[in-house]
């Protein structure tokens, strides 16, 4: 059974990207076929695994609206099992497009459809908003990953995602769950830092993920490099804190009834 992960934040510089590319590396490095969908016009996923604007020729744009296949939209990668559904600016006019159509939320939750048995995890890297793109990205999905910054101004960017979690499984899918809640740029010497933590904790349990990310040099070279972490630097502190998420993550999709098949 596949899942559909939606790594989802409306604020900007959450890390929300380099989440994205180094969970689905992660998980894929331990043998699963995983699919990272660059659903952000921006492209940076696809740059951030070999692909960036002049190396994209079909994206995910095209396979949206119909024009090809979704399978041939798909790129290998440096990882044998991780592939990518690449994306660039053209994106951008998808959400214009989508408006006045029929059932204009379904038209990822489609493509996706037509290629996910080939796949035991997908990754949607979502733009930072809450627009047409993020609302059809999480009616794709199974479940959200949530990395946010242990910042104040934070707790209200979650406060407002959530709420929007709960519109849409009233509205178009009762089954999407919140998969977890991941702190990027840690830094547990911060008293704030400590009380975000100790906040977000009573409110969301066990979905809050065990493993922090730290600040790391090397997790923000790797993208420059057009590898994920643990192809750039396998030691590095950011590269193993995202290898212990992408452990947790498949120990808690199990749990959530995600059979997931070995490649």
């Amino acid at each position: 059974m596949t899942r559909i992960v939606a790594v989802a934040n409306q604020k900007g510089g959450v890390g929300k990207t380099t989440t994205a590319i180094n969970v689905a590396a992660s998980i894929a490095s331990r043998g699963y076929r995983v699919l990272l969908v660059d659903f952000d016009p921006q492209g940076n996923a696809s740059s951030g695994v070999g692909y960036p604007r002049d190396r994209v020729e079909l994206t995910i744009y095209d396979a949206l609206l119909g024009e090809v296949a979704m399978e041939d939209v798909i790129r290998p990668t440096d990882i044998t099992t991780l592939f990518v559904a690449p994306a660039n600016g053209d994106l951008i006019t998808a959400e214009m497009e989508l408006i006045g159509t029929d059932r204009r939320e379904r038209y990822l939750a489609n493509a996706l459809a037509t290629v996910a048995a080939a796949y035991d995890y997908i990754f949607i890297d979502c733009p930072p908003s809450l627009g047409m793109l993020t609302l059809n990205a999480l009616v794709a999905a199974d479940g959200v990953l949530v990395p946010m910054q242990a910042e104040y101004f934070a707790l209200e960017g979650l406060s407002s995602l959530t709420a929007t979690i709960d519109k849409i499984k009233t509205a178009y899918n009762p089954h999407l769950a919140i998969d977890g809640v991941l702190f990027t740029m840690w830094d547990g010497r911060l008293s704030v830092a400590n009380q975000v933590k100790a906040e977000v904790e009573r409110h969301f349990g066990d979905a809050l993920f065990t493993t922090t990310i730290p600040r790391n040099v090397r997790l923000s070279e790797a993208p420059s490099h057009g590898k994920p972490a643990l192809l750039y630097d396998l030691r590095a502190a950011g590269t193993t804190s995202y290898l212990a998420v992408g452990d947790e993550l498949l120990d808690r999709t199990l749990v959530l009834g995600a059979e997931p098949r070995t490649a």
